[in-house]
């Protein structure tokens, strides 16, 4: 089975649930699904700033996994951080997510 996860809520999305739950799990590559596409909105945009550790880690992954990343464009432009995500890293709205999702389409979403 095919994921993509929408980080959507603020409380402990990115600091607990990928840092300690889902990202360990696809470095040891028993996550248990294929993650195909990962979209950030609000602040958990700040893990996309490259510098972050919690970014660098989920960088390599998805370089390494052939996952999609993508932040927000509006909530990028808000935290003027538009310019300072990782190399490769693309800021989009729903369009362009289902674009950069088109050759390898999850059969499921999942909003954290």
């Amino acid at each position: 089975m095919k994921v993509a996860y929408i980080f959507a809520t603020q409380r402990h999305n990115v600091s607990y649930v990928l840092a300690k739950m889902i990202l360990p799990q696809l470095e040891e590559d028993r996550h248990g699904v294929e993650v195909v596409g990962m979209f950030f909105f609000e602040d958990n945009n700040y893990v996309l700033v490259d510098g972050n550790p919690i970014g660098q880690r989920l960088v390599d992954v998805a370089r390494n996994k052939g996952i999609a990343l993508m932040g927000c464009d509006q909530c990028c432009y808000e935290r003027e951080i538009a310019d300072q995500l990782f190399d490769g890293v693309p800021i989009g709205c729903f369009p362009d997510l289902y674009g950069a999702l088109a050759g390898n389409m999850p059969d499921q979403i999942i909003t954290l």
